[in-house]
Parts: structure tokens; C-alpha cells; sequence
């Protein structure tokens, strides 16, 4: 079992768990995910790993609670173990120098791009990150991922940090001043969507890393299932990074919809079992 050292809340609703992992940390790299299961009954949660520290034998996770699982997690605190804490899972980020990178995180999804793009900065490459939220309440990490970027802007839907206005904005803006060589997107669903719908007229390579929903997450079951292109894949395995152009981004939605009820059900559930009036 691997034991939380420490535990925060980064912002409402978003945690920040530093697992004891030396055997995963020795082995991780940007891009990588894991499983994580809070107790024996849990569902295999796959997280992507936002840091790792070799030295200190360390693992990083960041999430947010939206359901039962997560906020299973969120009620742990340090000294705590996992039942289960499984990876690196997948394939990492393809790091080498492409020249000029932007990096376009959305939300919770600062935590796994931060990795992505510190690696990109030690590889040479120029690094242009473009973080967004919908307030100000809601941004972490701001000082982390700047400090691995080259320009760092930030975007906020309600105007109370930085600019107001959505990320494709000055993904788009970048794009028309400058050439651009590969762009990371990484968010809610919607906005990796439209972040690729943004590059793909301007032909710009576009990688997203997707959180399609996942069971066993060795490519046995097929839950994590997405269509890129004309095939069939697995996030699990052949993931969880593909061409944001070839996602079949209407099915992918579609299919986080399937449990929604057997989710509520199990959240009330879970509420009642803590005491809380519905």
C-alpha cells in the first residue's frame, strides 16, 4: 500500500495528494497515468500523475471531486494508505526538442500538463502556456507551470484573473503571430474539443490526453474504448495521449453520459451514509 504524506485542498472542490511511491517514482515520466483505489470497494480511479519527485521517492496526484470515488479520496489525509496505487500506466509524452510549444491547460488539467511542460522546457524547447479557468477561485499552480514557461496567460471566464475570455483565444492569437511546431491540451472535455477545432486550420500538430472512462486499464475490458480516426482504441494502452484532429469528440462525450445515473445513485448513497440530508 502507498501511504499519502500529505494532503491540501489547492483550491474549492480541487486536492493535491504527495504519495510515498519510490518504486513508481523511479519509473514515471510526464504523460504517464495511475490507478488509484481509496479502499476496497472503490473504483479504479486513473489519475494522470502531475509530479514526481525520483529522489525523495515521491508521486504527485491532483484531482477534483465530482463523485463517490473522488470524494473518497478527498476525505483521506496524511498517513493514510491506498489500497491500491498502480503505474505508471501508458505511454509518456513524446519529449524532444520541436522548437515552439504551447501548452493550453484547462482547469484541473494544469496539474498534468505541468510535467509535460517542464520536460519540454529541460528539452530545449520554447514554452508558451496558456492557463484557464472559470474564476480566479479556481486557479493553482499558477507560479509552477509560469516558472517552466517561457509566456505564461492566463484566462478566466468571468474576468477575475488575467483575461476574460475562453483559452482558444490566445491559443488562436499565438498561432497567427508566431509558428507554432506542436500544442498540448488538456481540460474538461469541451475545451480539448475546441482547442483542437481551433489548430486544426492552421495545421498545427494537436495532442490531447483524454479521461475517457476506464476499469481495468490493461486494455482488457475496452470501457476506455475512443475512436481516433478510423480506428478503435484504448486510452489504457495506447493512450492516454492522441491527435486531438482524429477524436472522434461527439462519441467520446456520449459515452461519459452512460453511468450518470448509476453514478447520482451511488453519490446520494454515499451522502446518506455521512449523515448528509438530501
Amino acid at each position: 500500500m502507498s501511504q499519502i504524506l500529505s494532503m491540501r485542498e489547492l483550491v474549492p472542490t480541487i486536492f493535491e495528494a504527495v504519495v510515498k511511491a519510490p518504486e513508481i517514482a523511479k519509473k514515471a515520466k510526464a504523460g504517464e497515468f495511475l490507478v488509484v483505489m481509496p479502499d476496497e470497494k472503490g473504483e479504479r480511479i486513473p489519475l494522470t500523475i502531475a509530479d514526481f519527485d525520483r529522489e525523495k521517492g515521491t508521486i504527485t496526484v491532483v484531482f477534483m471531486t465530482i463523485g463517490t470515488s473522488t470524494y473518497k479520496l478527498a476525505d483521506m489525509k496524511a498517513g493514510d494508505e491506498y489500497f491500491a496505487f498502480v503505474g505508471p500506466l501508458g505511454h509518456a509524452s513524446e519529449i524532444k526538442n520541436h522548437g515552439t510549444v504551447v501548452m493550453v491547460a484547462g482547469g484541473v488539467g494544469t496539474a498534468p500538463i505541468y510535467p509535460i511542460a517542464r520536460a519540454l522546457k529541460e528539452a530545449g524547447n520554447k514554452v508558451i502556456s496558456i492557463q484557464g479557468a472559470r474564476s480566479k477561485e479556481l486557479l493553482f499552480w499558477e507560479d509552477k507551470l509560469a516558472s517552466v514557461s517561457d509566456e505564461h496567460i492566463i484566462m478566466t471566464d468571468d474576468g477575475t484573473a488575467g483575461r476574460k475570455g475562453l483559452v482558444t483565444e490566445p491559443l488562436k492569437e499565438v498561432i497567427e503571430r508566431e509558428k507554432v511546431d506542436i500544442v498540448y491540451a488538456i481540460g474538461p472535455i469541451p475545451m480539448m474539443k475546441f482547442s483542437a477545432l481551433t489548430t486544426k486550420p492552421f495545421k498545427v500538430k494537436t495532442i490531447v490526453s483524454l479521461n475517457s472512462i476506464m476499469i481495468d486499464a490493461t486494455g482488457m475490458c475496452g470501457g476506455c474504448r475512443v475512436n481516433i480516426g478510423t480506428e478503435t482504441k484504448f486510452t489504457c494502452v495506447d493512450g492516454p495521449e492522441f491527435d486531438g484532429h482524429l477524436v472522434d469528440w461527439d462519441l467520446l462525450i456520449s459515452r461519459q453520459k452512460i453511468y450518470i445515473h448509476e453514478e447520482k445513485c451511488s453519490f446520494d448513497l454515499y451522502l446518506e451514509n455521512k449523515g448528509v440530508k438530501l
